[in-house]
């Protein structure tokens, strides 16, 4: 994979050494992640909406109802800020000053458009679910005509990005370690729990 050119949109300039612009460390994230975050302005009003979503080599696919006014301005053809956070843990310092999480994070940029395709549209919901639920899509029943009707796809074509992630133990002032005061990381991992049945599972 190579990586993406550093530009002014998309450098990190707060703590760069933790920056990362290549999609060996950036497409994992988006791929790990179970929702995304897409940004556009409309009319100098920012909007900010979160869907689930996925990623095929370069295009990034997330999907709503077809009424959706704001996913509709999102496939127009605009310039979209998606964004994508893990939260991997609590970093406990002996100050709170340099208290901090470990996390991974990544920032895309591109265009949207409407997916209407049909064979496109069909394999960007397959790409979906299966990154939701891997193997659902071949378990349950798939969309039918009206309700592919009712579902909108939005596709971005990442054009840029970058990466930010932070990962160890604090890092405090050399005169706070002789401090009597815990400190360390709380790992944090987000899991599934025992399934719930459905009361009108057969």
């Amino acid at each position: 994979m190579s990586d993406f050119e550093k530009n002014k949109r998309n450098k990190i300039r707060r703590i760069p050494k933790r920056a990362s612009y290549s999609k060996e460390t950036i497409y994992p994230i988006i791929d790990a992640a179970p929702i995304c975050h897409l940004g556009f302005d409309e009319d100098g009003q920012p909007f900010v909406i979160p869907t689930i979503h996925a990623r095929v080599n370069d295009t990034l696919f997330g999907h709503g109802v077809k009424s959706s006014m704001k996913l509709k301005q999102s496939a127009s053809g605009i310039t979209m800020c998606i964004t994508v956070t893990l939260f991997d843990g609590l970093v406990v310092a002996r100050s709170l000053f340099h208290h901090s999480v470990n996390y991974r994070s990544t920032i895309v940029f591109g265009q949207g458009r409407l997916v209407t395709d049909a064979k496109e549209k069909l394999e960007a919901l397959m790409a979906i679910a299966e990154n939701l639920i891997h193997g659902r899509w071949d378990e349950a029943r798939e969309p039918n005509k009206k309700e592919l009707r009712a579902t909108s796809v939005v596709a971005i074509e990442i054009e840029s990005a970058s990466a930010k992630t932070r990962n160890g133990p604090p890092v405090d002032d050399d005169e706070d370690y002789e401090l009597p005061i815990w400190a360390g990381i709380v790992p944090i991992k987000t899991q599934y729990l025992y399934p719930e049945t459905d009361s009108r599972l057969r």
